[in-house]
């Protein structure tokens, strides 16, 4: 059974510079960064499962209140809402944010809170419609995430990118997981239903 100290045995101490990197409120490298990402991967768990979520929009739209705190507006999707009923009952979140080209990430670790305040909604508002809720989130730790994974990916080296799609549709798959009827299954038809329903 593998342990903590089995896993140091393996991996050694972290290092002075990344265990000194943990920094607990924005500076202008974190604004700037944020500032910069469409996109974010939050990740939330109702302490027994986790769930991490895509979350995209034009680069800048999480908001920084303050120093401490963000704000996470959340779009309309399929209602699952996964994420948000996880913070009912473990409000701590983690955030992943990229920005192409970029091959470092940020993390932020906190705890969030749901709001539907109006005022708080419209401040997060994109072609004059406003999110039924937004998160505010409180933060606890920052830190530069070395680029890595992304570069052994090739992630943002278009010559690495596929020429066709490589999977089903949305709906293909869909129709297969769940042995259901879901219409038109071809990509154009799905790319318009998702254009019709972005805000």
């Amino acid at each position: 059974m593998m342990t903590e100290a089995r896993l140091r045995e393996l991996y050694g101490d972290a290092t002075p510079r990344s265990a000194a990197k943990v920094i607990h409120a924005l500076d202008k490298h974190c604004r700037n960064f944020i500032a910069h990402s469409p996109f974010v991967v939050l990740a939330t768990s109702d302490g027994e499962r986790l769930d991490a979520s895509p979350k995209g929009d034009p680069a800048g739209f999480v908001v920084v209140e303050d120093d401490t705190h963000l704000l996470l507006p959340d779009r309309p999707g399929n209602n699952r809402i996964d994420g948000l009923l996880n913070l009912l009952k473990h409000p701590q979140v983690a955030l992943l944010f990229l920005i192409p080209s970029v091959a470092e990430t940020l993390r932020i670790n906190g705890t969030a809170s749901i709001h539907d305040d109006p005022a708080l909604c419209e401040r997060c508002a994109i072609n004059g419609r406003a999110p039924k809720t937004v998160l505010r989130i409180e933060i606890e730790e920052i830190f530069l995430h070395c680029g890595k994974a992304p570069m052994r990916a090739g992630l943002w080296k278009s010559e690495n990118w596929p020429q066709a799609r490589p999977v089903a549709t949305l709906n293909e798959i869909i129709r297969d997981h769940a042995q259901m009827d879901v219409g038109a299954s071809d990509q154009a038809t799905v790319e318009a239903r998702y254009r019709e329903t972005l805000y």
